[in-house]
C-alpha cells in the first residue's frame, strides 16, 4: 500500500483529498503545516508528497527545498492557485514532480498521482537492482560442477518461473541465500524487489514489526510509521532466512499471510494486500521440529511446496578447486597482490578437512592465507592450525599481563568470545551457543550481562 502525505493549511482540501484518494487504495497522512510535514518525512516511509504552495510560516517552495535535502528521490506534487503559476514553474526547476492548479479536476489529479507513484517505484527498483548487482546471482556465479550442484542448477531452472514457495535446506555456510537470489533473478519477478530477513536474529516483537511493519505509537519506541518486509517486497520476492527459528506465535501470523496475502501493521487496523513470492531457508530439521512441537506442520507444507537441499561441502569435494580459484581471485584483487599459487600440501589439507563451516569457512581460510603469504605461494603454515593437525595454544604470557586481575580478565575474554561467535553466526543465538559449547539460554544470559544487543 502506497502512502501519500498531504500538506495544506486549508483543512477542507485535506478532507477532500483524503476522501478522494482513500477509495483508490492509497494510505493518506494529512497535516496542516510545514513543520509537521518535515517531521513525518524524516520518520515515515512515504511514497509521495502533495503540498500546497502558499502556507503561513514556511511556504511550499521552502518545504520542497527541505524535502529534497532529506529524500531527494521522493516525488513532490505542488498545488497552486491560478495566480501563482510562475512559482509552480520555479518549483519544477527545483525538481518537483509536477504541479496541479486549484480547483483541481479529480481525474486529472488521480492520473498525475498514478504516474508519480509509478515513476518512484521504478526509481526504487533500479536502486535495489543496482545495490544487489543481480548479475552475481546468475547460474554461472553459483560455483560448482559436482553432481549435487548440477542437480541444484536444474531445480533452480524449474522453480524460478513458477510462483510456488520454495524452502532451501542445508547446513550453515552452504550458500542458501545465494540460491534464493538465483531463483529470484531468473524469474519473471527479477525486476522487482528482493527483500530478505533473518528470522533468528531478532526478538519476537522486533521480528513481527520487521515483517509486517508498525504504526506510530504501536509500542514503546515506535515513533513513526514503518513499512514491513512484506510490504517492501510487494510484487517481488521475500526471503525468510532461518525460518525454523521463528517463534510459534509468529508462525500462526505468517501462515495467515501466506494463505490470504494480506495483513495489518502492528498497532494498525487497515488491511494491506500484497503479491509476494516467499522463499525460505533453514539449517534445522524442520520435520523433527514438527514432531517436537516447535514448528507448525501446516506452515511447513505451505512453505515447502518445493524443496532444494544443499549438501555440505564435505559431500562435494569436487567443487573445492573452483571455489578456491574464485576466492583467491577475489582476495588477491582486494589486497592488491599478484598471482598466488597453492602448495601441494595445502591441497591435501583442503581435501582431508571435514569443513564444518562449509563454503563460508573455506572463504575465511583462503582470505587469511592470501593476507599471510609473503611470496605468492600459500603454504600449510598459512592455514589455521587444524589443517596441520596441531592445536594452537593460547599464549597467555604474550597477550595477558602478569598482574591482570583474574575475574575481570576472564569476563573480558568471555565477552569477546561471545561477540565473535555471534558475528560468525550472523547473530543467530542458537548457532553461536553451539559453537561455544553452551546452551542457548546461557548465551542469552551472558548477552544481557555484557549488554550485547543484536
Amino acid at each position: 500500500m502506497e502512502t501519500i502525505l498531504i500538506v495544506d493549511d486549508e483543512k477542507n482540501y485535506l478532507v477532500v483529498l483524503e476522501a478522494l484518494l482513500g477509495p483508490e487504495g492509497y494510505e493518506t497522512i494529512t497535516v496542516d503545516n510545514a513543520q509537521d510535514a518535515l517531521g513525518l518525512i524524516r520518520e515515515s516511509d512515504l511514497d509521495l508528497v502533495i503540498t500546497d504552495m502558499k502556507m503561513p510560516g514556511m511556504n511550499g517552495m521552502e518545504l520542497l527545498d527541505e524535502f529534497k535535502k532529506i529524500k531527494p528521490e521522493l516525488p513532490v506534487i505542488m498545488m497552486t492557485a491560478y495566480g501563482t503559476i510562475e512559482m509552480a514553474v520555479e518549483a519544477m526547476k527545483k525538481k518537483a514532480y509536477d504541479y496541479i492548479t486549484k480547483p483541481f479536476k479529480n481525474e486529472e489529479l488521480k492520473l498525475t498521482i498514478k504516474k508519480a507513484l509509478q515513476n518512484y517505484r521504478l526509481v526504487k527498483e533500479n536502486r535495489l537492482l543496482s545495490e544487489a548487482l543481480s548479475d552475481r546471482y546468475k547460474y554461472g556465479n553459483i560455483i560448482g560442477k559436482s553432481k549435487p550442484m548440477l542437480e541444484i542448477f536444474d531445480l533452480i531452472g524449474k522453480v524460478a518461473q513458477s510462483k510456488a514457495s520454495v524452502i532451501i535446506t542445508g547446513p550453515s555456510g552452504t550458500g542458501k541465500e545465494l540460491i534464493a537470489k538465483a531463483i529470484h533473478y531468473n524469474s519473471n519477478r527479477k525486476d522487482r524487489p528482493f527483500i530478505s530477513i533473518n528470522c533468528g536474529a531478532l526478538t519476537e516483537t522486533l521480528l513481527e514489526s520487521e515483517l509486517f511493519g508498525h504504526e506510530r505509537g504501536a509500542f514503546t519506541g515506535a515513533v513513526s510509521m514503518k513499512k514491513g518486509r512484506f510490504e517492501l517486497a510487494d510484487t517481488g520476492t521475500l526471503f525468510l532466512d532461518e525460518v525454523g527459528e521463528m517463534p510459534p506465535p509468529l508462525q500462526v501470523k505468517l501462515l495467515r499471510v501466506l494463505q490470504e496475502m494480506e495483513f495489518e501493521r502492528v498497532g494498525g487496523t487497515r488491511t494491506i494486500k500484497v503479491d509476494v513470492r516467499v522463499l525460505s531457508a533453514s539449517n534445522r530439521d524442520l520435520k523433527e521440529d514438527i514432531d517436537n512441537g516447535l514448528f507448525r506442520e501446516d506452515l511447513f507444507y505451505r512453505l515447502n511446496v518445493m524443496n532444494i537441499d544443499v549438501p555440505p561441502l564435505c559431500e562435494r569435494l569436487n567443487d573445492i578447486p573452483l571455489l578456491v580459484k574464485h576466492f583467491i581471485e577475489k582476495y588477491v584483487s582486494e589486497e592488491g597482490q599478484t598471482k598466488i599459487e597453492l602448495d601441494s600440501e595445502v591441497w591435501k589439507g583442503l581435501y582431508n578437512y571435514n569443513w564444518p563451516g562449509n563454503i563460508r569457512e573455506l572463504e575465511n581460510v583462503i582470505e587469511r592465507a592470501v593476507v599471510l603469504n609473503s611470496d605468492g605461494v600459500i603454504r600449510l603454515e598459512d592455514l589455521p592450525s587444524e589443517f596441520s593437525g596441531k592445536q594452537e595454544e593460547l599464549d597467555v604470557d604474550r597477550f595477558i599481563p602478569p598482574n591482570a586481575p583474574l575475574q575481570e580478565t576472564l569476563e573480558q575474554v568471555e565477552e569477546k568470545l561471545i561477540r565473535r561467535a555471534l558475528n560468525i553466526c550472523n547473530n543467530v543465538q542458537s548457532h553461536a551457543a553451539t559453537m561455544l559449547g553452551i546452551k542457548k539460554n546461557l548465551i542469552q544470559h551472558k548477552m544481557k550481562k555484557y549488554n550485547i544487543v543484536i
